[in-house]
């Protein structure tokens, strides 16, 4: 029996005193309210109300009762109030600082189409994960080795002029190649993660490279500045580069790339993340969309 319904139906039609009105003010027909009423009677094993005249009179026992069906109607009014509030709460979401507010604005419009709302919070890579362990966000795009992630976004080296080159190799920046000696490659804290950054520096070291040529910056603007003034390198994605009007190459010797995934508190969380906002958060990172994130 829907314990609730009927103690609803049974107040509405005390509080009215016709079986009539009382389902019409509960949004019930009529017979739905009386078949209600009867099943709760059933149930407590005594009339709640004096059948014998045209109003919908209580009986002692009836009068007895409705203190307690308000509180339990009372009470599930206020559940159903906190259960729209909890669903229209936003969930916070730790994200790359990287990621463009233009792009974070239409993740958020995609979000609230499919009925979520989304408070976002960037951060670089372990700040994000310190906010999801200390529960500070209910979930958190982390970055993950490439063959581990939701999402991938290529990596390359940029710089202020254009490579008369297709690939560039780290091996060219070698001592002895006229100013090469002198140009480094900056590493971004988004980069600075052990499956991208440990990758680069043995590919430094196998191309016989000087330790400060490849070089791990504070912030992604000091990053910038050093390459905008120079002829210095920075590792980035290709939308990273178009958006600082630098010329991206993909690396030679090896493949870097970004991988992302989403943690959360919980494991639903994470997977309505995925599945409902897959190309929004993907616009987001710079990782490829659609059809392209098949190839």
């Amino acid at each position: 029996m829907d314990m609730v319904g009927a103690c609803r139906a049974f107040v509405s039609v005390s509080e009215r005193g016709s079986f009539t009105l009382g389902a019409a003010a509960a949004h019930i027909p009529q017979p739905v309210a009386s078949r209600r009423i009867a099943a709760l009677e059933k149930h407590l094993g005594a009339r709640l109300f004096d059948r014998s005249t045209r109003r919908a009179t209580l009986t002692p026992f009836g009068r007895d009762m409705l203190p307690s069906a308000r509180r339990l109607v009372q009470l599930a009014e206020a559940m159903e109030y906190d259960a729209e509030r909890a669903r229209l709460a936003p969930v916070r979401l730790a994200v790359p600082d990287i990621c463009a507010t233009r792009d974070l604005a239409r993740l958020d419009v995609e979000a609230r189409r499919r009925g979520l709302r989304l408070d976002f919070h960037p951060a670089p890579p372990e700040r994000r994960t310190e906010l999801l362990r200390s529960q500070q966000v209910r979930a958190a795009i982390t970055g993950v080795p490439q063959d581990e992630g939701y999402w991938a976004v290529p990596l390359g080296l940029a710089s202020a002029a254009e490579p008369r080159v297709r690939t560039v190799y780290v091996e060219t920046l070698r001592a002895g190649r006229a100013d090469a000696a002198r140009r480094r490659i900056w590493i971004q804290p988004e980069d600075d993660v052990p499956h991208i950054r440990d990758r680069l520096m043995r590919v430094r070291d196998t191309a016989g490279l000087r330790a400060g040529q490849v070089a791990v910056a504070t912030a992604l603007t000091g990053a910038a500045a050093e390459v905008l003034g120079s002829a210095d390198f920075l590792l980035c994605s290709r939308g990273q580069a178009a958006e600082l009007g630098l010329h991206w190459r993909p690396t030679g010797e090896v493949s870097l790339a970004r991988g992302y995934d989403v943690a959360a508190a919980t494991a639903d969380d994470a997977e309505r993340l995925r599945a409902h906002l897959r190309d929004g958060i993907a616009r987001c990172l710079g990782a490829p969309v659609g059809p392209e994130a098949a190839e």
